[in-house]
């Protein structure tokens, strides 16, 4: 059985719609010239492009975002998110872009499992989603070529990391410079890893909290954007603490979001980040 079959068989399996297959780029062998052109046909969208290939960082994106605020014509930000499990997060972006209260647009939902329940909370909100399958696709550069080429193709400006478990590499990093955010629970640099709730928890801190950063080929030490503490209180076991956490998140990510569709986040030479007014 050939990749894309098995695809499409792992996708009926899991109720999905075809448009959750990849597209043709996914299973062709030359994938890092279908990344190449989709990075030069984004550059040259962008009306930022140099007579060399551009790669546009989270500065000029966000200087251009500020400008057009203050002209009054903002459109909304464009996003994708990547998931891995059951999409709380991704659900609270679908919210606050339906309420009217984030000013973004989720292009695409991609899942590193096609079983994620957070792509049916995409399917019901009507966004295009992209299903990979590390059993079948385990080659973590070449899926990220794939990605990188998918997002670029929706014309996505941020990345936005919702419970993604497999980390990103060199080609999303390389396409989408300090334009990958992810969310932590907890307040870095304290507690990395993938099990920084239950970390914290062990270690009996007395506050912990959320932080939202850029990702990097650093794990967890990208330029933090937003922190928010929480006190833990007697009493409580890991539950209550990783329920509580959830919620900051939830309120925390749109809102960071919501910084970046205005133009108000830069990253400064010494890659710490500044909140402009």
């Amino acid at each position: 059985m050939s990749s894309s079959d098995e695809y499409r068989k792992l996708i009926e399996e899991a109720g999905l719609p075809p448009e959750a297959l990849p597209s043709d780029a996914f299973f062709n062998a030359n994938v890092d010239g279908e990344l190449a052109r989709a990075v030069k046909d984004a550059s040259e969208a962008s009306n930022l492009a140099d007579e060399e290939l551009h790669v546009i960082d989270n500065n000029e994106i966000q200087a251009a975002r500020a400008a057009a605020c203050e002209a009054g014509g903002l459109e909304p930000l464009k996003i994708g998110v990547l998931i891995s499990g059951s999409g709380t997060n991704l659900q609270a972006l679908i919210d606050r872009i339906a309420d009217g209260t984030l000013n973004a647009s989720i292009e695409l939902v991609v899942s590193s499992r096609p079983s994620a329940y957070g792509l049916k909370r995409a399917e019901e909100a009507g966004i295009q989603t992209l299903t990979l399958s590390k059993e079948i696709y385990a080659d973590p550069i070449a899926a990220d070529e794939v990605i990188a080429h998918e997002l670029l193709a929706h014309g996505v400006e941020y990345v936005i990391m919702a419970g993604y478990m497999r980390m990103v590499r060199a080609p999303l990093l390389a396409t989408f410079p300090n334009r990958i955010v992810n969310l932590h629970p907890a307040l870095l640099p304290s507690f990395p890893g993938a099990h920084a709730i239950a970390d914290a928890y062990e270690r009996g801190v007395k506050v912990t909290g959320v932080t939202v950063h850029f990702a990097n080929a650093a794990y967890d030490a990208g330029p933090i954007i937003a922190q928010r503490a929480l006190a833990v209180e007697e009493g409580w076991d890991v539950d209550t603490l990783e329920s509580h956490i959830h919620e900051i998140e939830h309120e925390l990510y749109p809102q960071v979001v919501q910084l970046l569709a205005d133009g108000r986040v830069q990253v400064r030479d010494d890659l710490t980040v500044a909140i402009h007014a």
